[in-house]
């Protein structure tokens, strides 16, 4: 982890892991949706593994300092707002995830994830390393006109390659990883169907044994799970979708 300043303010709160990009070298496809503007010189991407993070959402939930449809997204932009008041004081920055651009433009989180060292692909198409498995995600991106010292990459190194037990695979109710790759199609008709064990999460994922001591519990997989949902649905209601 890069040492950034005052870091135990992000660690403690869930986001524990954290990278600074030089905007001057990420590749230009990387940047053209974050719409660059004068003086900013740096990408800040936070994340987090492990169960900490919820933890921490969880107990301002229960005291109504958080709302009910996006916690985690509150909670890290809350966070991050923070620790740029007290680490970065008169820096600018503004947010290009979870919010801040334009509706149809993304920030490439898993190709920064991948430059940082943290992302390998996995057959259940979320990120894995050796360490905490596949659980930890992308909390939030920032630009800034920081002068940060860049991060080095920290690969934990992918897990996937000398697997040889794929239990991922064979978990999978609707065969999707059956090719080695998921089969997009497959897996929503699987988690769309009545009574479908993977409505509240991927059973696959849940069945691969790398860092599963950090496995989410069931509440995280159950919120994370029903927003994930909900999205293939809009998906698949799309006007025009064949």
């Amino acid at each position: 982890m890069p040492n950034l300043p005052r870091h135990a303010l992000l660690d403690d709160a869930g986001l524990n892991r954290q990278h600074v990009f030089n905007l001057a070298d990420l590749p230009a496809d990387l940047l053209a949706p974050l719409d660059l503007r004068p003086g900013e010189t740096q990408l800040l991407l936070f994340g987090h593994a492990g169960r900490r993070l919820w933890d921490c959402v969880q107990a301002q939930q229960a005291d109504g300092r958080l709302g009910a449809e996006h916690p985690i997204d509150e909670h890290s932009q809350r966070t991050v707002e923070r620790w740029l008041r007290e680490a970065l004081p008169g820096t600018r920055a503004r947010f290009v995830y979870p919010v801040g651009l334009p509706p149809g433009q993304h920030v490439g989180l898993q190709r920064l994830g991948s430059l940082a060292g943290w992302h390998h692909a996995s057959p259940f198409m979320v990120g894995i390393d050796a360490r905490w498995g596949s659980w930890f995600a992308y909390r939030a991106a920032v630009v800034t006109d920081s002068g940060l010292p860049p991060s080095p990459a920290v690969d934990l190194g992918h897990p996937c390659p000398s697997c040889t037990h794929r239990r991922c695979i064979e978990a999978c109710p609707g065969r999707a990883l059956d090719s080695g790759r998921m089969e997009i199609e497959a897996c929503q008709r699987q988690r769309l169907t009545e009574g479908s064990p993977c409505a509240s999460g991927c059973v696959a994922r849940l069945a691969c044994p790398v860092g599963a001591e950090h496995r989410y519990d069931i509440s995280q997989l159950r919120h994370s799970g029903r927003g994930s949902l909900e999205a293939i649905r809009r998906h698949r209601e799309k006007p025009g979708r064949v």
